[in-house]
């Protein structure tokens, strides 16, 4: 369920706007989706497992903070960053 070290320094190097760039909000909502997808494939096998429901529906919303954030800030990265992890139509 969980992401893999190697997963995740690969999408920290595909969504990093630097070198060394690891807690911008591109980084922090490409490891979500990641997380996010995981789950969600978790829930297809394990429908009743409510305790990590909980725990998507917190990182979906957290998700959620940091995209309104980044449109706040720069309208241009953020449709930049949803096109490119296609999570808007």
């Amino acid at each position: 369920m969980s992401v893999t070290a190697e997963r995740k320094q690969k999408l920290i190097e595909e969504n990093a706007r630097g070198s060394g760039d690891t807690g911008s909000p591109e980084v922090q909502v490409a490891i979500l989706t990641e997380r996010i997808t995981n789950l969600t494939e978790h829930f297809k096998t394990h429908a009743k497992d409510n305790h990590s429901r909980r725990g998507l529906l917190m990182l979906v919303n957290k998700r959620r903070s940091l995209l309104d954030y980044l449109k706040g800030k720069d309208e241009a990265r953020y449709t930049a960053l949803i096109a490119k992890l296609g999570l808007r139509k």
